[in-house]
């Protein structure tokens, strides 16, 4: 069970039977407050052993691994051990408790301390999934999710959030180009701001034009009104001469100062005008590159379809795919079973026979012992199969003497790269 907040014990008793609590069985408070130990982060070992292959995987890197696992495993070669065999190591090692979970438990406070730091300062769940849900949205994942699994504020559904949200972030991993969605992504929220920031030039642009309006409407009027103190100025005596010339030098004076105002005015809006014509290009130039990174993912979608495609051509005809296997009998543990199907067709065109075991899925695990005696070789794609089903097919080939070779994907061009690999003289 993941590690939960440490709580008084009738609390936690009736909210796991579901019952109410009375005054007769409720401790005092301030008796409760003086007795009740503070809440603690959880230790690595305490976390529910389901989390600690995504803790291992997503929080710390395989050099740090490789550094701290086999001090504590001597049986691993720090050069020559696999990355896999590295991390179900570190796995073991952390569900045991022992000295090797605490080493990694340090490893991980260290490298992730400013996650630790900023998630401290969370009360409650609330502020948890905030910022749970802000590093997911910065990409800033392997930190929070350490910070959040060991915060002593976080609840079990929290936790099963975030191991989700871990999951399913492998899963995308695996199945796109994350350098084109980073991209992708920024040109959309670049396309967005500058939208925004065009809309915001627009109305200021208009504001511009309104002020100016405004603008030309005073000095029009100022223009009637000196035009009639000019005409009241010829019909008065020379005192009312004098100050209707005082007055008029204070408006051709307000007059040049509206007038500079208009021109400052006038050089703001084309400056403005320049800025909008610059973004809208900025725009149309992120709206080009964003299509072209749809057609180029469609392409590539299209070629994918189109090898599958001749791929089964090829499987109608008489010559295989494959090198010559002879009668070679290959067990294929995990995979997909569209793909399953081809790869079995592809081994008896080319005069082999393929034995089929999903892993566990349907299949009972103990049928994979009946089949390997029968097996030449053992087969299993890396990201189609479970890490227990994988540990017990490389545990079961290793004891009959049967090579076993790991396929990087699921996919059928992996299988035909290993079969013309290893059998490229029989051909």
């Amino acid at each position: 069970m993941p590690f939960l907040p440490v709580q008084s014990e009738p609390t936690y008793v009736h909210r796991m039977l579901n019952l109410h609590l009375d005054a007769c069985c409720t401790p005092d408070q301030a008796h409760k407050a003086a007795t009740t130990p503070p809440p603690r982060r959880a230790r690595l070992a305490e976390l529910d052993a389901n989390l600690h292959c995504s803790i291992i995987g997503t929080c710390l890197t395989t050099g740090e691994l490789r550094k701290l696992v086999p001090r504590y495993a001597t049986h691993l070669d720090r050069k020559s051990a696999t990355d896999l065999d590295i991390h179900h190591t570190a796995v073991e090692l952390s569900t045991a408790g022992e000295g090797a979970a605490k080493e990694l438990h340090k490893a991980l406070d260290a490298r992730h301390e400013l996650a630790i730091k900023r998630f401290r300062q969370a009360a409650d769940d609330d502020e948890l999934a905030a910022l749970w849900s802000d590093a997911l949205a910065h990409g800033d994942v392997p930190g929070a999710y350490w910070a959040l699994l060991t915060h002593p504020r976080c609840s079990y559904e929290l936790r099963r959030q975030a191991f989700g949200d871990v999951h399913m972030l492998s899963h995308l991993v695996g199945a796109s180009n994350r350098a084109d969605l980073r991209r992708l992504t920024a040109l959309e929220e670049e396309c967005v701001r500058l939208r925004e920031q065009t809309t915001g030039q627009q109305i200021r642009l208009q504001d511009l034009g309104a002020q100016h309006r405004q603008a030309q409407a005073t000095i029009d009027q100022q223009a009637t009104e000196l035009a009639q103190l000019r005409a009241q100025l010829a019909s008065l005596c020379d005192d009312s001469t004098r100050a209707i010339n005082d007055e008029a030098v204070q408006l051709r004076a307000a007059l040049a100062s509206t007038e500079e105002q208009l021109s400052l005015q006038i050089v703001r809006g084309a400056a403005a005008e320049t800025q909008h014509e610059a973004a809208s290009a900025a725009r149309e130039a992120a709206r080009r590159d964003a299509e072209q990174l749809r057609s180029d993912v469609q392409a590539a979608r299209t070629e994918v379809l189109a090898l599958e495609h001749t791929l089964a051509q090829w499987l109608e005809i008489e010559e295989a795919s494959l090198p010559q296997l002879q009668g070679l009998c290959v067990l294929y543990v995990g995979g997909r079973v569209q793909s399953n199907q081809v790869l079995a067709r592809l081994v008896a065109a080319a005069g082999g026979e393929l034995l089929l075991h999903d892993g566990g899925l349907e299949d009972r695990k103990g049928m994979l012992a009946t089949l390997l005696p029968r097996a030449h070789m053992v087969v299993f794609p890396v990201d189609f199969i479970s890490h227990n089903a994988m540990h017990v097919t490389r545990q079961l080939a290793a004891r009959a003497g049967i090579p076993c070779h790991p396929l990087r994907t699921a996919s059928v061009a992996s299988f035909v790269e290993l079969m013309q690999r290893e059998f490229s003289n029989q051909r």
